[in-house]
């Protein structure tokens, strides 16, 4: 006999983020009212987080695989073969909306959560990166907001000890009421030693690990999916506590498990917690569950099945174990002092049944939760693209120091060394390339082979045209790698959308998908993993589209690469790439002419891989040491940075008539690199690049203590340096 002691009620359907359209599909399903405890489990499975019920559709139409992808997206983390019998695993996820209402603990537990979804494979984390947006800096929220967030990200990371080695901050009024924190992780196994959900074999125990159940982050799903108001605020409660020695000791007792022999399957418990992870689980390999929340570990008294099946208590995961093997497993457990309970057994039944007291509180069809979950086809409008701008239309507000000034001390583009330096990018020892370039560099054990990692995209352009945005976001993360001397493998997505019931913000997030599946197919860059959040929205007010990037390659000798500092005098400064002053959407518009508006620049995909390719081998070869991919703020913000990291000058002598000069130095073409490469190399490189159709330019000489642009103005690298560091300091300080 099913429990039903609680009246279900259209206001009650509504509370759990039901639809009444959902509601009654979910009654013909089971033919019959559901109890609470089979409400709470369908709000979070049928939820937006879990189901993916806007998304779906649209996802199917990524590139996923490719000769070294062993599996892609639909477990808790890609997987791709890096050679020598190695398998890197990676991912990244969002934790917003829990971020925005308690910055600390939502950045924590969202770095937790990644940490487990890769070493629930069977791999030990060896980097982290994240993604982080926030609002205008004069909100009154933001500087409490980034503060709880780096802290968190840093508290976490560095006491679970994993090194934190890259990332991305900005801001923008449009991230006010919805801030942005996107964590990655990265992770090594061996290929044989993969470790996946699908349960297999009928009576097998499905066991508890980690930590005890308590009531933090019921509902946490339920309010990822859906947007904020003024009343956000009281959905506190809703987000999960962390705790990074926990996690460590998880992490130590899984993998000692999973060299016993004894686990079948495995799932971390994330979002909606031991129901999701339970049905997942059951449902990948076509079994019924069983439970008996009689067994689960719990810390705080009386809770009911309700809640227990909806906690997001953190630092827990589930497994399959194979008979018999019960009591090394919990040998293994008790000595790493975590918690460790014999819940359930799997079952043929394909039936999911939770037991509570001796009173059977769900009785529900496994696979149908997960398969009859709603999936839309919402209505989405192209969005209109901008005029192209002229670049002679564009007049310099100021000279084109006082820009570089300005734009080299601006909120998104100053140095975030204040905030990596409250993470720890040193620890495990491996760690070649710490952040502030292109990509991070971590050796591969004791190396030779390394990975390069990086995150990245650009909302002002998705937001302008979606389709060229996506292309970008990837084109740019496939440079990152690149320009450390990485060949691009594979990328993890966040796509961070706000509410897909308006048309246009489902066209904005359709539009990026096709530009980044053109993107991927085009590069060889296939999607492996990544998450979708939704409904980044308050009162109304949408995020930018912003589907963040996180890209991950391999070098073959991580001793041979590439970075932005230049590192001798007297370097010839060779331009890759076509140049021609696009400056629709660029930083220098923006901020410095005060204009948001214009199509941003066109990527041509064929340019991308061609040019890409051809630094690449520069690198390998040994002929180049000194790359930086042009992005932000075009040549001119590039060659500020490259000569800030290496304390070293350099004089631009050359400059196209063809184009106004702030066109050339600040405009946002793609496809280009900035090289500082020895003179005596230099001719050689252009010979190569003309032979194979790659534009190229000597633009001048490194040396000296300033920069000077063409008509020879000058700055020091002093002054640059001291408005790079100070702005972001300065703000968190209260002085600006």
């Amino acid at each position: 006999m099913i429990r039903n002691d609680v009246a279900i009620t259209p206001e009650l359907v509504k509370e759990h983020g039901l639809k009444p359209d959902e509601y009654d599909r979910f009654v013909k399903l089971i033919g019959r009212t559901p109890t609470i405890t089979e409400l709470g489990i369908v709000s979070a499975m049928w939820n937006e987080h879990c189901s993916y019920k806007s998304s779906r559709l649209h996802l199917r139409g990524l590139p996923t695989s490719a000769p070294w992808v062993i599996q892609g997206p639909g477990e808790n983390a890609g997987v791709i073969d890096i050679g020598d019998g190695l398998a890197c695993i990676f991912k990244m996820e969002s934790h917003n909306h829990p971020s925005f209402i308690e910055p600390y603990q939502g950045a924590t537990t969202g770095v937790g959560g990644i940490l487990r979804d890769v070493f629930t494979m069977g791999a030990r984390p060896i980097a982290a990166l994240n993604f982080l947006r926030f609002g205008e800096p004069d909100h009154s929220k933001t500087r409490h907001l980034v503060s709880g967030v780096v802290a968190g990200i840093g508290g976490y990371g560095n006491s679970f000890g994993v090194p934190t080695v890259g990332g991305s901050v900005g801001f923008h009024p449009r991230y006010n009421g919805n801030i942005l924190v996107n964590a990655m992780a990265v992770g090594l196994a061996r290929t044989d030693e993969i470790f996946y959900a699908a349960a297999t074999g009928v009576g097998n125990p499905i066991v508890y690990l980690g930590s005890k159940t308590g009531r933090d982050g019921i509902h946490g799903a339920t309010m990822a999916s859906a947007e904020f108001d003024d009343a956000s605020e009281e959905k506190r409660p809703t987000v999960q506590v962390g705790d990074p020695f926990a996690e460590k000791l998880l992490l130590e007792a899984c993998l000692e498990l999973m060299k016993s022999g004894a686990v079948i399957a495995i799932q971390d418990m994330g979002a909606a917690g031991l129901t999701c992870s339970a049905v997942e689980m059951g449902a990948k390999g076509n079994l019924g569950v069983e439970l008996d929340l009689d067994k689960v570990p719990t810390r705080e008294e009386g809770m009911t099945a309700y809640e227990m099946m909806l906690s997001e208590s953190q630092e827990r995961m589930l497994m399959v174990l194979k008979p018999g093997m019960e009591k090394d497993a919990e040998a293994i457990f008790r000595k790493w002092g975590l918690d460790f309970a014999i819940i359930g057994k799997t079952t043929d039944t394909l039936r999911f049944v939770v037991k509570h007291q001796g009173e059977v509180m769900a009785d529900l069809p496994i696979k149908e939760l997960g398969d009859e979950a709603p999936i839309y086809d919402r209505p989405h409008l192209a969005n209109t693209h901008q005029p192209v701008i002229a670049p002679d239309s564009v007049k310099p507000p100021v000279s084109h120091g006082e820009a570089l000034l300005k734009l080299v001390g601006s909120p998104d583009q100053c140095s975030k060394r204040w905030v990596w330096e409250q993470y720890d990018h040193l620890i495990l020892g491996n760690t070649v390339q710490m952040p502030g370039g292109d990509a991070a560099v971590v050796r591969v054990e004791d190396g030779p082979k390394g990975l390069a990692m990086t995150t990245d995209v650009t909302p002002r352009y998705c937001e302008a045209d979606p389709v060229e945005g996506g292309k970008q976001a990837v084109a740019e993360a496939w440079r990152n790698i690149t320009a450390v001397g990485g060949l691009p493998l594979a990328i993890t997505d966040n796509l961070n959308f706000g509410n897909p019931e308006r048309p246009e913000v489902m066209g904005q997030f359709v539009g990026c998908l096709r530009g980044i599946s053109e993107a991927c197919r085009a590069l060889d860059f296939p999607v492996v993993s990544g998450n979708v959040s939704l409904y980044n929205e308050t009162n109304g007010q949408g995020i930018l589209p912003t589907p963040a990037i996180g890209g991950v390659g391999v070098l073959d000798d991580v001793t041979v690469n590439a970075s932005v500092a230049f590192k001798r005098e007297e370097d010839a400064l060779i331009l890759i790439g076509e140049t021609r002053g696009w400056l629709g959407q660029s930083i220098y518009l923006r901020d410095v002419c005060g204009r948001e508006e214009g199509a941003p620049p066109p990527v041509d995909l064929a340019a991308e891989r061609r040019n890409g390719d051809f630094v690449r081998q520069l690198i390998r070869s040994g002929q180049v040491d000194t790359v930086h991919d042009l992005s932000d703020g075009g040549l001119a913000l590039a060659l500020a940075e490259m000569a800030m990291a290496g304390r070293t000058g350099a004089i631009v002598t050359s400059a196209p008539e063809t184009m106004p000069l702030h066109a050339f130095l600040f405009g946002e073409d793609q496809a280009r690199y900035l090289l500082a490469v020895r003179p005596d190399d230099a001719a050689d490189i252009l010979y190569e690049a003309n032979a194979v159709g790659i534009p190229a330019m000597v633009l001048g000489v490194t040396g000296g203590d300033s920069l000077i642009l063409p008509g020879r103005e000058a700055i020091s690298i002093e002054k640059l340096k001291a408005a790079h560091e100070s702005w972001l300091p300065d703000y968190m300080a209260g002085k600006a």
